[in-house]
């Protein structure tokens, strides 16, 4: 019963400490991963997949707002669908020293326009621990929020 009932109102804070994250927090958040290694049938080798906490879990299909750089790709002007960073590209995880937990696929519902500078945007978050083709967080439904 004890366990149920401190189960219950870790329950709680986590639903009032996600409620309203800015988009640095929701990042934050998502970097409180760790990784287990496990062999890969059709890679044949081992693999870091990746571990949701808690945390992480409770934000998967939740609607979440959230800070950061489109990662610029060949013939970009304005897509739907696109890497979006927690870092400039010069340290993002494919230029620069940071970790897969720091970026994410984009789909949003209209294209956005590139910008160097950080914007945000707002969309329903999901969580991959299956596909080792795609990036672990994906933002679905996407729409850039006005500043």
């Amino acid at each position: 019963m004890k366990n149920r009932i401190s189960t219950f109102f870790a329950a709680i804070v986590l639903t009032f400490s996600l409620h309203g994250q800015s988009g640095d927090n929701v990042w934050k958040t998502l970097g409180k991963i760790s990784y287990k290694k496990e062999y890969d049938e059709v890679m044949g080798f081992k693999i870091d997949k990746p571990v949701f906490g808690d945390q992480i879990r409770a934000l998967d299909g939740k609607e979440v707002s959230i800070k950061g750089y489109i990662i610029p790709v060949e013939g970009y002007k304005s897509h739907k669908e696109f890497i979006f960073s927690a870092f400039p590209y010069s340290m993002c995880f494919f230029c620069g020293g940071a970790g897969p937990e720091t970026v994410m696929e984009v789909e949003a519902l209209e294209g956005v326009k590139y910008s160097a500078d950080a914007i945000t945007l707002k969309g329903i978050l999901r969580l991959n621990d299956k596909d080792i083709n795609r990036l672990m967080y994906k933002l679905v439904n996407a729409k850039l929020v006005k500043n």
